[in-house]
């Protein structure tokens, strides 16, 4: 489980993290805190992978590591 600190601040920021991340398919799973600016993802994919698919929704990114 990969951990991904995200710069949302609304419902819309933590509904765009969802439209990208859904577009991966049923192989990922993912969890959003977004009080805490976090995105928990479980995937076969790399994290440089997820890393620019998570930059798509035009919000920063950082990765914290695993879970």
């Amino acid at each position: 489980m990969h951990e991904f600190e995200v710069a949302m601040t609304c419902e819309g920021c933590s509904g765009a993290v969802t439209k990208v991340l859904s577009k991966l398919g049923e192989t990922v799973k993912f969890e959003i805190d977004l009080p805490k600016r976090l995105v928990w993802i479980e995937s076969d994919k790399d994290v440089d992978f997820l890393m620019e698919t998570l930059k798509k929704c035009g919000k920063e990114v950082k990765y914290n590591g695993t879970k």
